[in-house]
Parts: C-alpha cells; structure tokens; sequence
C-alpha cells in the first residue's frame, strides 16, 4: 500500500526572540503522484510555547505530534525532557516503534531534532532542516545564517524557496510559525484569563 509523504521543513533560531519553523506544502504519494499542494507541516503546540515540523508518514507525523505535546503536558513545557520521552517511547513502544516521520521541535531555549531510532540531537548551530529537499534547505540556511543578517523567518523562508527550486519532492507553497514574543503571549494568556466585561467590577 503506499503511503503519503510530506516534505521540506526548516527552522532556525536567532535569538530566544526570533525564532521561526517553516515547511512546503507538497504531500506525495509513492515516488511520483503529487497529492496535494498546500499541505500544513509545521504547528505551535502546548500553549504556543512549542514549534514543531514534520517529514515523512503524514498519519503517523500527527500521531506522533500529538503524543509529543502528552509528553510536554507530562513534563510541565520542559522541551528536551519531554523530547527524551518521546524518543524512548519511539524505539521502544509497539503502538508507535514503526512510525516513519522525523520531527523538529524548537522553543526560546532549544532546537531539537527527534528521530524513531531513540535519539534527540541538539545542532551545533540553531538551525535544522529535513526531509528529502532538507541538503538543499540546509545548505542554503547555513549560508545565510553565517553570512547575512535576515531574521529567523526571512532565512526560512528563502532556504524553502531554494530548495523547492531543486527538489521534485519540495514546493513553493510555504507555510510557517513563530513564536509570539513573551509580551504578546503573556497578554494573550492574559486575555483568555479574563471573564466577560474584561474583569472590571461593575
């Protein structure tokens, strides 16, 4: 049976105030039917503290995005805790061990590749990419991480662009989170606390 696959995703972060994950819009199914063109890769999670991209299985990058934000509610936000957990319930788990995705998380500390061979590996540099158009995306993120000073996204962005040009498996069809600043999420949490009226006394 085949299976849809989804493909490219970048991120970077910049500083603790800038960062961004980004993805193409292509889902493929088998080696050459294209399924869908505007398919979105990448989510903010747990209290939009949390940015995640996937490639690979489609069901299964869901499944497994899902168990990730169970693992950061268990281990209150903590990124690389629940990273770790999620990673030893990849490789070790019946329900999830075949699953066939690659995930990135970042948050305002830490970028983070997960993989189902049990490992979370943090980049010497903060910038990542993966799926099958991720050589280009990344070679093109590495160059303007070093040698410009575009922010998280703009690099994003750009890399997605290049690698769409060179790879069948990527498109221009670009979608992309970033993290609220700590003003914006604090008043935004701020905001859903609030009862009707605004929480004045009448």
């Amino acid at each position: 049976m085949m299976e849809f696959h989804a493909t490219t995703i970048v991120a970077v972060r910049r500083s603790d105030r800038d960062i961004c994950i980004g993805g193409d819009g292509q889902v493929t199914m088998g080696e050459t039917s294209v399924m869908k063109h505007n398919a979105k890769k990448v989510r903010r999670i747990y209290k939009n503290t949390v940015l995640t991209g996937f490639a690979g299985s489609v069901a299964d990058a869901f499944t497994l995005t899902e168990r990730f934000e169970k693992k950061l509610e268990e281990h209150g936000g903590n990124l690389k805790r629940a990273a770790v957990a999620l990673a030893q319930d990849w490789r070790s788990d019946k329900a999830i061990r075949h699953l066939e995705a690659l995930m990135v998380a970042a948050d305002r500390n830490s970028l983070l590749l997960i993989s189902g061979n049990g490992e979370v590996i943090e980049p010497d540099q903060d910038f990542i990419a993966i799926g099958s158009g991720g050589n280009y995306a990344y070679a093109a993120a590495n160059a303007l991480y070093n040698n410009t000073d575009l922010g998280a996204e703009d690099i994003v962005r750009k890399a997605l662009l290049i690698a769409s040009s060179i790879c069948v498996y990527t498109n221009d069809h670009i979608s992309v989170e970033k993290l609220d600043e700590p003003e914006q999420a604090a008043a935004a949490g701020q905001a859903l606390a609030l009862p009707e009226g605004g929480g004045e006394d009448a």
